[in-house]
């Protein structure tokens, strides 16, 4: 089915936030399937399987929020003949529409993730 350009441009998005959503799902099932205690995250620097879990839920995580915050809201914000503006005043529109739950949740779970000391420590080592 041929759709005009951005209908097409949204549908594509659709697909690129549910495939990384259920990426993020499994990831999270596997690395949150035991609690994630202190003892647990001070092991992850022998045991590499749990390592990269956490590597990759953090990547994956991190890969959703952008799609979402930066290509889709946008987009769909545009598609709907809103206004488009800045990120926060985006995600403060799809806020009001429904979309999203609380804007305030959604900036704490980002800034509490890239917060979080283990995750800060673990992507420093990782990444230097």
């Amino acid at each position: 089915m041929n759709l005009p350009g951005g209908l097409e441009r949204l549908r594509f998005l659709v697909k690129i936030v549910q495939r990384e959503s259920s990426h993020l799902r499994a990831t999270d099932e596997r690395l949150f399937a035991s609690p994630l205690a202190p003892e647990r995250l001070q092991s992850m620097d022998t045991d590499h399987a749990k390592a990269e879990q956490l590597d990759a839920f953090v990547a994956r995580f991190a890969r959703l929020h952008d799609t979402v915050r930066d290509k889709f809201v946008p987009k769909l914000l545009r598609e709907l003949q809103e206004p488009v503006g800045a990120v926060i005043d985006n995600l403060d529109r799809a806020e009001r529409l429904g979309w999203l739950v609380s804007i305030d949740g959604w900036i704490d779970r980002t800034v509490s993730l890239a917060a979080c000391p283990r995750v800060r420590f673990w992507m420093r080592c990782t990444y230097s």
